[in-house]
């Protein structure tokens, strides 16, 4: 396993992080499971585990809880907060008051008093940088949290969120949070060179494209990954974007092939070989995926097989644009604010 430091945190961490959205009812990972998983991963040299309050609403986060009891200490533990957690119109969002009782409640679920790296999920365009930051600075002074961050924010949004830190003297977003795989490298062109100006570590999630540079995807073959069940619109190879992703991963297997690798080595290595990630997230639902994604650990990628890759999928491109996550500005995804009102 290779180690990196966490942007400019000192943090020493792997280049492979567990993440745990499948673990609880989402990905059916049991109790069990989960600690079978977790243990052979730290095991593994792995020292980053990543959840969030939303995955199976808190059941990630109590079963990573008791999945690291004992072994607290070596565990860097990040969660996140802001998305939805109920129906309750402030059971979400950026605001003091919803992020005091979302981290007391993700303390009690994880079972620890303090939370290495706590994230905000997604940028809340109703609630101000500053409120945001002094809550999160008071966080820290009071010991419940080291470090913060950020997950899918809009480019712009990072550099307004660092400006505000330094204008009000408040403790500043530290890492991000971006998707980023082979089939989806839109972070190329500003986030991942944004996060090298200001020394922000990245954690990128979603490396082997929601399964589809797993190896368990290929022309011919029926589609039964579990991501594929209750995202079928994903899948439909019908559609062109997911027709141009096919055709990618046919391209993409014969490069593995000839580079005696794997799927998951070719699409791992790619994504820890930019010089502005610092782990790539995986998300093994079970052993036999948690074994075959560690074996990445140590894959590096040649610079002529980086070609190849660039050759398949242009750097900077999203070949399905329209699944990622909102992080335009609302100018650009609400006509309202591009029209005068009469």
């Amino acid at each position: 396993m290779r180690y990196r430091t966490l942007g400019r945190t000192g943090v020493r961490v792997s280049s492979l992080a567990l993440g745990a959205m499948n673990f609880g009812a989402l990905g059916r990972t049991t109790q069990d499971d989960a600690d079978r998983i977790v243990g052979a991963a730290l095991d593994a040299g792995i020292n980053l585990v990543d959840t969030a309050d939303v995955y199976s609403r808190g059941q990630s986060e109590e079963v990573i809880g008791k999945a690291i009891a004992g072994r607290r200490d070596d565990v860097v533990l990040a969660t996140k907060a802001a998305l939805p957690m109920g129906d309750e119109q402030n059971h979400q969002g950026a605001s003091r008051r919803w992020l005091a009782k979302a981290l007391d409640d993700s303390l009690r679920r994880l079972g620890t008093d303090h939370i290495d790296l706590y994230q905000i999920h997604r940028w809340d365009p109703l609630t101000d940088d500053e409120e945001t930051l002094a809550a999160l600075t008071d966080f820290r002074r009071a010991g419940k949290i080291r470090y913060f961050g950020t997950s899918t924010f809009p480019a712009y949004r990072l550099v307004q969120s660092q400006w505000a830190a330094r204008e009000h003297r408040l403790g500043r977003y530290v890492t991000e949070q971006p998707s980023y795989s082979i089939l989806q490298r839109g972070a190329e062109a500003e986030i991942l060179p944004l996060a090298q100006e200001y020394g922000l570590g990245v954690l990128a999630w979603s490396p082997l494209a929601s399964g589809w540079l797993s190896g368990a995807v290929r022309e011919g073959r029926e589609i039964t990954t579990n991501r594929s069940a209750f995202m079928p619109g994903r899948f439909d190879v019908s559609v062109p974007e997911n027709r141009a992703k096919m055709t990618a991963v046919e391209q993409l297997a014969a490069i593995a092939d000839e580079a005696g690798l794997t799927m998951i080595q070719l699409a791992l290595g790619f994504v820890t070989a930019h010089p502005a990630v610092t782990c790539a997230l995986i998300g093994p639902r079970t052993m036999e995926h948690l074994e075959s994604q560690l074996a990445a650990a140590d894959t590096v990628l040649s610079a002529e097989v980086l070609d190849a890759v660039d050759a398949v999928v242009a750097p900077g491109v999203d070949l399905a644009a329209h699944e990622k996550h909102p992080t335009a500005a609302p100018a650009i995804t609400d006509p309202a604010l591009r029209r005068r009102a009469s």
